[in-house]
């Protein structure tokens, strides 16, 4: 092990990364959840419901004149919820048949249960709170009107097999051609390439066309199976998809052919690819944990996550459509890492035996 300074790291560092990723990373609850309160009505009521959801630990409420505005909100993923005060509400809630009208983003079911009552929590202490302040019981003047975007059903089918995408596409990209470059040292055929006129950017493509096509097929198998198996909709654009996915493909190349030119030994390269590439696609990523859930200091790590951008646009051409203030941007950031990663892959392909 002292003649192996890797080993030490892998059995030093790997373990703690692992506590620290499951102890921060893993987090069912949800907290400061965004949402925008719709304040058709400006009288004391709807003031004080507003306050409540301000007050309450679980909201960061937005409060916005119109529907449209909030609906605007919810399309571009900036709030997870709305909240609905029609400009009767206070009338109608002084005759106890006052409604709120709550609207939440399905895309990930569980966490649309949790914000459904958390607002219904929220709703009955505004209520015991009135009913302290006025002296009186009232007869349940506040009825809750609820619908669900983006998954209607609530199913969890719908938020977990596209984000599934991800994680193969990772696999094969990442973990795969991690062991690529390793496995030719080992074997000490770099030596015969490098006797060849061959260029160091042509090996770099010749080792990602065989993992590239190989990634677009079991794309093509898993979009596929979500849609025949588990009636997953792509309410987006199947092309757009498709090209969203080839950039992370290239992303997840670059990332597993830097680790193997580097490392240049499999069991390492195997180690470091399972540790930057596939333990953060699943667990920082948003595909099961809601990022706005964790520590502030691990939301900054999952900034620097190609997995995260790609979850986001997976989410979005499947259940949501062709969202471009989403996709763009997503995009954008995947096509700056693929360039990154593929560049530095390319620059550190040397053809020198040191």
């Amino acid at each position: 092990m002292i003649r192996d300074p890797s080993s030490i790291a892998l059995g030093i560092f790997l373990p703690l990364l692992l506590i620290l990723l499951f102890g921060y990373g893993l987090s069912l609850d949800a907290h400061h959840v965004p949402i925008a309160v719709v304040m058709e009505d400006h009288s004391p009521s709807a003031q004080s419901v507003f306050g409540a959801f301000a007050g309450s630990p679980f909201f960061v409420p937005q409060a916005v004149h119109s529907m449209a505005k909030a609906e605007n909100l919810m399309t571009a993923g900036i709030v997870d919820g709305i909240v609905r005060l029609r400009h009767n509400f206070s009338r109608h809630l002084h005759n106890d048949d006052g409604s709120i009208e709550f609207i939440a983003n399905g895309i990930d079911a569980n966490r649309a249960r949790l914000i459904e009552n958390y607002v219904r929590g929220t709703i009955a202490i505004w209520l015991a709170q009135r009913e302290l302040t006025h002296g009186q019981h009232y007869r349940q003047p506040v009825s809750m009107e609820q619908q669900i975007w983006f998954n209607r059903s609530l199913d969890s089918r719908y938020f977990l097999v596209p984000g599934l995408l991800v994680l193969i596409m990772t696999l094969i990209g990442a973990l795969m051609t991690a062991l690529v470059v390793a496995r030719e040292w080992e074997r000490g055929t770099f030596e015969s390439l490098f006797a060849t006129p061959v260029q160091p950017g042509e090996i770099i493509i010749s080792k990602i066309i065989p993992y590239f096509c190989l990634g677009m097929i079991g794309l093509a198998v898993a979009v596929t199976a979500a849609r025949i198996l588990f009636q997953v909709p792509i309410r987006g654009s199947l092309l757009v998809l498709f090209l969203v996915s080839a950039l992370y493909l290239l992303v997840a190349l670059g990332m597993g052919l830097l680790i193997s030119t580097r490392t240049k030994n499999q069991f390492i390269a195997s180690q470091a690819a399972l540790l930057l590439t596939f333990l953060p696609a699943m667990m920082l990523s948003g595909f099961i944990f809601d990022i706005r859930s964790m520590p502030p200091f691990i939301q900054v790590i999952t900034y620097f996550l190609p997995a995260q951008y790609f979850v986001t646009l997976l989410q979005t051409l499947f259940l949501a459509g062709d969202i471009w203030s989403v996709i763009i941007p997503n995009t954008a950031i995947l096509i700056l890492m693929a360039v990154i990663f593929l560049g530095l892959t390319r620059r550190l392909t040397v053809k020198r035996l040191v």
